[in-house]
C-alpha cells in the first residue's frame, strides 16, 4: 500500500512549510528515518524523514514550493507497486468531527429538526455560547469575551479564525505599512520573506503590541568573572572544553531565575503560570534569522553541562539539524550581542515568556574600588525586558540584584 509523504508539523506554530531541497530522487530506496527533504518552517530549516521503507515512487512538489500542513509531497511504494496520482491534501485545520450515520427509521422523524439545525444561528443564545474548544482556549488566553464575537462556523459556531479576525476594544489598531515613496530602481532588490523571517515579523509585532513591556538596565563588575574564566581555561588540558563568557552568564541567569521564580513565568489569560523548571531559551543567529533552542532544567545543570549544551545547540542550529521539540517549552530567554560589540540594548520578549535578558559587551573603563581608589575596571551592561502583566518593577529589580550577586561572585556557580 502506498505511503503518502505529507507536509509535517515540525514546530508548534507552523502552518505551512517550504521544500528547500529534496535529498532523494524518484527510484531511490529508503528506510525508516532516512532523510527525505529539507523543510523550512517558521523557526528553522529541518530534515523531514521517512516513516516507512520502500521506493520513492513520485515527488509531487518541486523545490522552493510552499505547501500547507497535510499537503502530499511525495509517495513511497513497494517494489513493483503502481505509483498513484497525487491525492488531495489532508485537512489539518480545525473542523467538525464526522457524525455516524443515523438509522433509517430515525431519519424521517428528524428531518424537520435537521433542516432547522442547518440554518445559521447567532453565536450567542440565552443558554450558552457556541464555540469550539480551541476557540474557547484562545479567547481565554487573549481575554476576549465570546459574546462579542460573531461565529462563522456551522450553525453560527465560533471557530479559531473568528478570534484571529476579532478586534478587542481598546487594543492597538493594525499597523499601517507606508507605501514606497518612489519606485524601485534597477539597483534595488526586493527579497521575499522566508518562512522564518515571516514568522519572526509576526511574532515580534504581536509581542510589542500585545505585551506591555518595561525595561530595566544595570551595570555589573565583570572583572571577577573574567578572572575566573581565565583561570579555568588556563588549567584546561588540550582537548578539554573551553568556557565562554556566555556560559557563565547562562548559568547565572538560570540560577537567579530559580531563586526568583516570579520571573520564570507566563501570562495565561485569567492566571499566571509559574514554572517549576528553568528552561533556558538561548538566542542563536543563523543564516536566515534567529532561533531560540532550549536548555531544559538549566538550574540543575553544572557550568560544564550548560557550556557543552549551548555549543551543541548552536552547532546543530547552524547545520539545520535541530528537532522541533528542542525549540519548545522555554521559560526565559537570553540574548547576548556582546560578541558583536554592542554595549547595551533592549530585547523584545519571546512570548509566552515574561522576561528576556539582553547582554552587552564587556568594556574596560575606570572604576572605583572598595577603598575609594580609581582603578582600571571591566564593566558589563545587562538589560531586562519584562511583561508588566506578570513581573512588577520590584520583582524585576530583585531578580537583577540576584543576577548581579552571582555574576560578581562567579565562584558560587561552581559549587
Amino acid at each position: 500500500m502506498p505511503d503518502f509523504v505529507q507536509m509535517p508539523q515540525l514546530s508548534d506554530t507552523m502552518k505551512e512549510g517550504t521544500v528547500v531541497k529534496w535529498l532523494v530522487k524518484v527510484g531511490d530506496k529508503v528506510d525508516v528515518s532516512d532523510p527525505l527533504a529539507e523543510i523550512e518552517t517558521d523557526k528553522a530549516t529541518m530534515e523531514m524523514v521517512a516513516f516507512d521503507e520502500g521506493i520513492v515512487g513520485a515527488i509531487y512538489i518541486e523545490e522552493g514550493t510552499t505547501a500547507p500542513l497535510g499537503e502530499v509531497l511525495a509517495v513511497i511504494v513497494e517494489e513493483g507497486e503502481e505509483v498513484p496520482d497525487k491525492p488531495a491534501a489532508i485537512a489539518t485545520s480545525e473542523s467538525e468531527p464526522e457524525k455516524p450515520e443515523e438509522p433509517k427509521e430515525n431519519q424521517d422523524q428528524n428531518a424537520t429538526i435537521k433542516s432547522e439545525e442547518e440554518k445559521p444561528e447567532p453565536a450567542v443564545s440565552d443558554e450558552r455560547i457556541k464555540a469550539s474548544p480551541l476557540a474557547k482556549k484562545i479567547a481565554s488566553s487573549k481575554g476576549i469575551n465570546l459574546s462579542e464575537v460573531k461565529g462563522t462556523g456551522p450553525g453560527g459556531r465560533i471557530v479559531k479564525k473568528d478570534l484571529e479576525n476579532h478586534k478587542v476594544p481598546g487594543s492597538p489598531t493594525a499597523v499601517s505599512i507606508p507605501k514606497r515613496s518612489q519606485p524601485l530602481t534597477s539597483e534595488d532588490q526586493r527579497i521575499p520573506l522566508t518562512g522564518m523571517r515571516n514568522i519572526i515579523a509576526q511574532r515580534l509585532l504581536e509581542s510589542k503590541t500585545q505585551i506591555p513591556h518595561f525595561y530595566l538596565n544595570v551595570e555589573f563588575d565583570a572583572a571577577p568573572l573574567m578572572n575566573l574564566r581565565k583561570q579555568a581555561n588556563s588549567a584546561a588540558e588540550e582537548g578539554d572544553n573551553k568556557f565562554t563568557v556566555n556560559d557563565f552568564i547562562l548559568k547565572a541567569v538560570a540560577n537567579a531565575a530559580a531563586s526568583v521564580p516570579e520571573v520564570n513565568s507566563s501570562f495565561d489569560g485569567d492566571a499566571i503560570i509559574q514554572y517549576g523548571s528553568v528552561n533556558l531559551s538561548v538566542a542563536i543567529a543563523v543564516e536566515d534569522g534567529l532561533v531560540t533552542p532550549v536548555i531544559r532544567d538549566a538550574q540543575q545543570k553544572s557550568l560544564l553541562e550548560i557550556s557543552l549544551a549551548v555549543k551543541d545547540l548552536a552547532e546543530r542550529a547552524r547545520a539545520k539539524k535541530l528537532s522541533p521539540d528542542e525549540f519548545a517549552g522555554g521559560t526565559i530567554t537570553v540574548s547576548n550581542l556582546g560578541a558583536y560589540g554592542i554595549d547595551s540594548f533592549d530585547a523584545i520578549i519571546n512570548p509566552p515568556q515574561a522576561a528576556i535578558l539582553s547582554i552587552g559587551s564587556i568594556k574596560s573603563m575606570p572604576a572605583v574600588d572598595e577603598e575609594g581608589n580609581l582603578v582600571a575596571g571591566l564593566r558589563m551592561k545587562v538589560g531586562m525586558s519584562c511583561d508588566h502583566r506578570v513581573v512588577d518593577g520590584a520583582v524585576g529589580a530583585k531578580y537583577l540584584t540576584e543576577l548581579k550577586r552571582r555574576i560578581e561572585n562567579p565562584a558560587s556557580m561552581l559549587i
